[in-house]
This record gives structure tokens, C-alpha cells and sequence, in this order.
């Protein structure tokens, strides 16, 4: 196989990136992706929504991986292979609830979303488990992503001390702090699709549009922003394609690719 046709890894964010602004996939779309895949590509979402949220933008389209919680979890070929999680979540809520028994909690965890409060006041028609004060479901599991409703970054702060090293927590919406693994990022997610497909990191390409992209940009071999992307996320990108609307990861894709 040359060069110029040798099997590559195409990365792409939903929101904002692959998906339009009305949340749909176009025709045109989908069919460079399976032409794609029938090329002997590999096609890659690398996503901060869980499973659960994304599954309704993947049923028009070939997808050989996901990534989801901006890596936290990975998914091959429609099952579960690895991540970087959240291990002994009961003794982090236990130690969290100990110091600020008020907290109101949500823990992300097998695709379910467990909640102390009534999560519909931040996340409306989401859906979730209305979870005892203790959150004893979750005692032996991993979680993906635990989320402290906050009112400020400076009452963020305080949970920060009850971290163990390897969590970091980050205010999101000036509402909620989101405590993951400090390797949950969508590069390493990237990287361990990287080994498994046996495809080298140069031949890798990568599409966003926001500041949780700027770290596969870099990492990929090639990285590509949407002309709508933001500004201070450009910088980080070797091309600029046409906008999330006019189908510019497709347009790419079939020119350069294809």
C-alpha cells in the first residue's frame, strides 16, 4: 500500500464539529464516512457527552470507536475496551460528604447518571437514578465523571483538598465542578486506539472546535479545526476546513482523503 493511501485514524468532536448546529448528521456526510470505512479507515468520535447522549447521533453513520467523558471511557467496535476512570468512587463521595454533607453529588457511572438531587434541575429531561444519601449503588465501581454542584470557582476550591492525586476537579458552566482522572483526555484516548489499530501517530487526523480539543489537536498527526471553531483554539490546528455546517470534516475528507 503507498503512502499517500496508507490506513489512517480520522478523529472527529460531535458538537460543533461533525454535528450541525440542528444536531443532525447530513447525507452527505454519512456517505464519505462509510466510503471511508469501506476504505480501510478507521473513524473515531472523540466526545465529552457519555455513551448514552451520543448513541442518538451514531445511528446514520459507521463509527469503528468512540471515545467518550473526553476519555475517560473507550468503546471498540460497540464494546467497552479501557478508559481512564474513577476507581473506589464510594470512598471519594464518603470523603466529600464527611467534610460538606449538603453537597449536592451526581456520579456518572456505567451509563447511568446517579444523583443526591434532583439532577433535572441542572441537566432538564436528561434522566437519572435518584440515589440514597450514601450512594451505596456505587460501592465497587468505577465512575467516568463525579459533579459537585457549585456556586462559584472559589467554592469549587474547597473540594480540591479532598482530591487523591491522580483526580483533578474542573468548573464547567460556572455550576458545576467535574472531578475525573487526570488521564482522561481525549489524546490518551486517541493513543490507545493508536496502539491497538497498529496505526502510527502521523497517521492519525484530528477535527474540533473547542478548548477540550486543543490536546488531540496537538497530539494527531494532523490536526484540523472547523472554520467556526474558536479563535484561541485555531492556533493549535495545521488547517482550517469549511464550518460544522457545510459539512466540513466530510469536505475534507473526500478531498484529501478520498
Amino acid at each position: 500500500m503507498s503512502e499517500k493511501i496508507s490506513r489512517k485514524i480520522i478523529v472527529t468532536d460531535l458538537d460543533g464539529t461533525l454535528l450541525k448546529d440542528d444536531k443532525s448528521i447530513s447525507k452527505y456526510t454519512s456517505d464519505v464516512i462509510k466510503k471511508l470505512c469501506n476504505n480501510g479507515h478507521k473513524f473515531v468520535i472523540a466526545t465529552a457527552r457519555p455513551l448514552r447522549a451520543a448513541k442518538k447521533f451514531m445511528e446514520n453513520i459507521d463509527i469503528d470507536a468512540g471515545i467518550y467523558h473526553n476519555g475517560a471511557l473507550i468503546y471498540m467496535d460497540g464494546e467497552k475496551t479501557d478508559g481512564f476512570q474513577i476507581d473506589n468512587v464510594k470512598i471519594l463521595i464518603d470523603n466529600i460528604l464527611f467534610e460538606y454533607p449538603q453537597a449536592a453529588i451526581a456520579v456518572e457511572a456505567d451509563d447511568v447518571l446517579y444523583s443526591n438531587f434532583d439532577a433535572n434541575r441542572l441537566w432538564p429531561g436528561n434522566g437519572f437514578i435518584y440515589t440514597n444519601s450514601n450512594f451505596s449503588e456505587l460501592i465497587e465501581k468505577k465512575a467516568d465523571k463525579v459533579i459537585i454542584e457549585v456556586s462559584s470557582l472559589e467554592d469549587m476550591k474547597k473540594y480540591q483538598e479532598l482530591l487523591p492525586t491522580d483526580l483533578y476537579i474542573q468548573l464547567s458552566e460556572n455550576k458545576i465542578g467535574m472531578i475525573m482522572n487526570k488521564k482522561a483526555t481525549k489524546s490518551n484516548g486517541i493513543n490507545f486506539l493508536a496502539q491497538k489499530y497498529k496505526i502510527d501517530v502521523e497517521n492519525i487526523i484530528a477535527f474540533g472546535d473547542d478548548y477540550n480539543d486543543i490536546d488531540m489537536l496537538k497530539f494527531c498527526g494532523m490536526g484540523i479545526c472547523v472554520k467556526n471553531a474558536v479563535d484561541d483554539v485555531k492556533v493549535f490546528a495545521n488547517q482550517i476546513c469549511d464550518t460544522n455546517e457545510n459539512d466540513g470534516v466530510a469536505k475534507w475528507i473526500e478531498e484529501f482523503i478520498l
